[in-house]
């Protein structure tokens, strides 16, 4: 019998193919190579927040104490507030258990952690996907450079303009917003002393502010979300124009406060806002997706990351069941079926919740509005923020062996 490691390429080495690429080392002993199109692993500068339920995956991987130092903790719930700066809203930011709290981490640093777990050799930079093809017992890789290659398995970390998807299913148009985000990163110590440490966001007509510290507090991210008729390719690196944004958050309307954070930019770089409705299928044969690849989502709760971690851990968990090619076959089918209907719902989620922050048509009844706001604190913690992505690939395991057991009982 082979008992050789499982080879796997993964495609993209953003956060989630590096995070994808350490679970499947450390959890299902796969040998891993990476393709990344760039000539070096970087992130524009922008940050992210880290929810309890992917710390829970960093913290499988043993990786969550390098992030949490590297990042920024914050020093209680977020707040959600009106354009006038009034509180409406703490927002969850702790599992129900208290084990595990929000946090922000820049991309440039969280990067930089996950690159360190993994061995320089197994990076391929400058590798841009030309074609992919499936043979009979492996996967044939085809680069722009013209490195050709094979291996058992393949994952396609490859964001939201997936070639990988393309070669899964039918290709679908992204679905614009209506919104483009304005985003960046500010000085911490050109704030007042009293700022607070932790998120916060401004609700406004059609358009919201938020911020919240990273680095260990020395910077401050922060993401201004404005309607437009002008929609921006999904970037991350299309530079903004400051003024534009000044005025988006300008009128006496808005709180003094969020317009001198405002004042203190000197720099900031557009995002168009884009989605895709839920895929049926994310595999087919010895080819799976992953992360914005599988499930491109808005941004407003705050998931995409984390969905992408919670992806790592399972996938990873379901191939290490795998005993050759059929094997992967069906452990790529598990994964899927374990991962599809969550990340739907976060899908749905993150548009409902772009509604209430941008108090839209259905939110002009504004006590409405926050009513909701503070309803659906409860459900953030129990349903994003309480899920174990290994303790449910786990049990879909159990079940299976014990399904196997009372068959040949």
């Amino acid at each position: 019998m082979d008992h050789r490691a499982t080879r796997v390429a993964i495609i993209g080495g953003g956060l989630g193919g590096l995070t994808a690429a350490i679970a499947l080392m450390k959890i299902a002993g796969a040998e891993v190579t990476v393709f990344e199109q760039a000539r070096k692993l970087a992130e524009v500068g922008a940050g992210v927040g880290i929810a309890p339920n992917g710390q829970r995956g960093l913290d499988r991987l043993g990786l969550l104490d390098e992030v949490k130092l590297a990042g920024a903790p914050w020093d209680g719930p977020g707040v959600n507030l009106s354009t006038d700066g009034r509180p409406v809203a703490e927002v969850a930011w702790s599992d129900s258990a208290g084990r595990y709290q929000s946090f922000g981490i820049h991309r440039a640093d969280f990067i930089d952690v996950l690159r360190r777990s993994i061995p320089s050799d197994a990076v391929r930079l400058g590798h841009r996907l030309a074609s992919i093809h499936a043979l009979d017992s492996s996967v044939r890789l085809e680069f722009e450079n013209g490195v050709n290659a094979e291996f058992d398995a393949v994952v396609g970390a490859d964001g939201v303009h997936s070639l990988v998807r393309d070669s899964i299913v039918q290709p679908s148009a992204p679905i614009y917003s209506g919104s483009i985000a304005y985003r960046g990163v500010l000085d911490a110590s050109l704030l007042p002393e009293d700022w607070p440490m932790r998120s916060q966001v401004w609700m406004g007509g059609g358009k919201h502010f938020m911020c919240y510290p990273l680095r260990q507090r020395k910077l401050f991210n922060y993401v201004g979300f404005v309607p437009s008729d002008r929609p921006l390719k999904e970037s991350w690196s299309a530079e903004g124009d400051v003024s534009e944004l000044a005025a988006e958050f300008g009128g006496e309307e808005w709180d003094p406060r969020l317009r001198e954070f405002i004042k203190l930019i000197d720099k900031t770089f557009w995002w168009g806002l884009y989605d895709r409705e839920p895929l049926a299928n994310w595999s087919r044969g010895r080819v799976t997706l992953l992360g914005d690849a599988a499930h491109t989502m808005l941004p407003y709760v705050g998931q995409g990351v984390n969905q992408a971690i919670e992806d790592s851990v399972s996938l990873a968990i379901f191939l290490r069941e795998a005993e050759g090619p059929e094997g992967i076959i069906d452990a790529f089918k598990r994964y899927t079926t374990a991962r599809l209907q969550r990340t739907a719902i976060m899908q749905a989620s993150s548009r409902r919740s772009g509604s209430q922050l941008d108090s839209q048509a259905e939110y002009e009844d504004i006590k409405k509005r926050d009513a909701d706001v503070r309803a659906g604190r409860d459900f953030r913690r129990s349903f994003f923020y309480d899920y174990d992505a290994a303790a449910v690939a786990e049990k879909t395991l159990m079940r299976s062996r014990n399904a196997r057991r009372a068959l040949f009982a």
